[in-house]
């Protein structure tokens, strides 16, 4: 495991997804995973191809001749994911309303920042994206949903993400973004990394359908 003693920043989640990238060229034929995540990198490496004070050794060098500052130096990928925010996707949005912030706040609010990929887990292609704006902070639900449908737009404490498939969930549903983010036939299954951008983009409902959106009645979520 590599730990990185810096901040959680932008800054920060690029050199991690920077160095994680090395690792994976590098060491390509002796390692299994790279799991690059918020500020540490874990790495499983084969121990019949490489022993384990050989791979320390080669990461702490790789470690060294590494410039932190080079990630800035990169053109960084943006991903911009339409979102349908409404009642009709989202069934959370009424948890905002009761604290005095209107749907259209919310969408400005959730639409003005730009994230960054901090993890990538509990579901292929479900991204942990940090930078949400502090109003908008809510702990997760107090009983997870069974179901939350695909696409959906999430909240919980200071982060957002999407759920890239049905699956239970706990976070508080604003809206449903309707890009397939889980391509298990592609040669990109997923389309983030650690350290992109994000950006969401309010969307209407016809675009929304138009784009292979689906609208479920929010007590069905």
């Amino acid at each position: 495991m590599l730990r990185f003693e810096l901040p959680i920043t932008a800054q920060s989640l690029a050199l991690v997804g920077y160095t994680a990238n090395l690792i994976r060229y590098q060491f390509q034929t002796s390692i299994m995973n790279v799991t690059p995540s918020y500020c540490s990198i874990l790495v499983d490496y084969l121990p019949y191809r490489i022993s384990e004070s050989q791979i320390i050794a080669q990461l702490h060098e790789l470690m060294l001749n590494t410039d932190e500052h080079q990630p800035s130096k990169l053109s960084p990928k943006t991903i911009t994911l339409p979102t349908y925010y409404s009642h009709r996707v989202g069934p959370d949005i009424s948890r905002y309303e009761s604290i005095g912030i209107t749907l259209e706040t919310l969408i400005e609010l959730h639409t003005s920042e730009v994230y960054s990929v901090s993890a990538i887990g509990f579901a292929p292609s479900f991204a942990f994206l940090s930078g949400l704006n502090e109003k908008l902070k809510l702990p997760r639900l107090e009983t997870p949903r069974v179901y939350v449908q695909k696409g959906s737009v999430g909240i919980a404490d200071r982060q957002t993400a999407v759920y890239p498939n049905h699956s239970p969930g706990g976070w508080n549903i604003i809206g449903n973004c309707p890009l397939e983010l889980y391509r298990p036939d592609s040669a990109e299954i997923c389309p983030f990394n650690i350290g992109d951008s994000v950006k969401f983009e309010s969307i209407d409902e016809s675009t929304f359908l138009s784009l292979g959106g689906v609208i479920k009645e929010a007590d069905k979520q």
